[in-house]
């Protein structure tokens, strides 16, 4: 594997040279100055990494496509990228890598929540609530949604998405990944503390475009869903799987056959048995167990975000309500808990197939 790393950066210079040091024990360096007004590519160039400078600033999705654009063009079979504002461990390359080489071609994403002890609580509980209705929208199971060290097959890297910009692009590129069917790996990595409150991230800014992406994202997949449901409805009130079913009730009843009375009793149970069985089957089913969880979701943000607000006006006095919220309703075991054989999401929309989401239980003839 040819892996090289690339770290956007914009005015960081007080510690790019650090960054820039360490992880180039890991591999070449190429640090893309997105229209700094510091000394940020004098002191990554010092440091050894070769530099591509933007001659005014374009944001970090583009500064991370031209990135891994040049990369790819040098030779990379792989690309990590990590912040340059020094909140990731550079050492952590390698267990990026080892995910990768255990699976060839996946994208590999840092999570900074198992190991979370440098993340502020705000931003803890933000990416918590990014990934649940990422995750919604995407079929994943991701936790930091949000996380931008990660690796890139250089297969994905030639094709990225260019839609959007700024911090919405790892949102994109997770939403990209599942439609085309890439396999997603995460693995545990640190953030360290002495650089976590550097963030350029602008919860309100950011936050925003980030909520409007996922919006959009969330809308398509409700869409997705309601077409779905209604031809399973269809499907089983379409003729193939009527006639079956009126068959198998005559065949139940045909004992009673010279009883009205008891061949009438035995029709209207085997009628009552299916619609109980196919009532109870769609109640369990995980896909409408997922959607019962994003809408209370949806239900209850207009709530934590009234929370969040006045905890960050009156922090010093109430205690903390927005962690036990996001904690218990927008938790993604929530999703990923209702169907465990799940692990990775081969596409955007579990569209039905030979085992259709909503077909009748096995234990009941159709």
């Amino acid at each position: 594997m040819s892996l090289w790393i690339v770290i956007p950066a914009f005015d960081e210079a007080a510690t790019i040279a650090a960054v820039v040091e360490r992880a180039r024990g890991h591999g070449p360096v190429l640090v893309v100055d997105d229209g700094s007004t510091d000394d940020t590519a004098i002191l990554a160039r010092a440091a050894g990494a070769e530099v591509i400078r933007h001659p005014r600033r374009r944001g970090k999705g583009q500064a991370l496509r031209s990135g891994m654009a040049a990369a790819v063009v040098r030779g990379a079979t792989a690309v990590v990228t990590l912040d340059g504002d020094g909140q990731h461990d550079p050492d952590d390359i390698a267990v990026l890598r080892a995910a990768a080489e255990r699976t060839p071609g996946a994208l590999v994403v840092g999570g900074r929540l198992a190991l979370s002890a440098g993340l502020p609580r705000g931003r803890w509980n933000a990416i918590r609530v990014a990934g649940f209705f990422t995750n919604w929208a995407t079929g994943l199971s991701v936790e930091d949604t949000q996380s931008g060290f990660r690796l890139y097959p250089s297969g994905l890297v030639r094709d990225l998405p260019t839609g959007r910009g700024g911090f919405v692009f790892e949102t994109e590129v997770l939403v990209e990944v599942a439609r085309r069917g890439v396999a997603v790996r995460e693995v545990a990595v640190t953030t360290l503390p002495r650089a976590a409150r550097r963030s350029r991230f602008r919860p309100l800014v950011d936050g925003i475009r980030i909520g409007a992406y996922l919006a959009e994202c969330g809308l398509a997949r409700w869409l997705v869903e309601t077409k779905d449901g209604l031809r399973a409805v269809a499907a089983v009130v379409g003729r193939e799987r009527r006639v079956a079913r009126h068959t198998g009730m005559l065949v139940e009843a045909s004992p009673y056959r010279d009883a009205p009375g008891l061949w009438a009793a035995a029709i209207g149970a085997g009628a009552g048995q299916r619609a109980l069985a196919r009532i109870t089957h769609w109640w369990r089913h995980p896909r409408r167990r997922r959607a019962s969880a994003t809408a209370w979701g949806m239900a209850l943000l207009p709530l934590l975000l009234v929370v969040a607000v006045a905890q960050a006006l009156f922090s010093r006095f109430a205690p903390d309500l927005v962690t036990p919220i996001v904690s218990r309703w927008f938790s993604q075991t929530r999703l990923t808990a209702l169907e465990p054989s799940r692990t990775l999401a081969p596409r955007i929309v579990d569209a039905p197939t030979a085992a259709e989401p909503f077909a009748a239980p096995p234990a009941v003839s159709s």
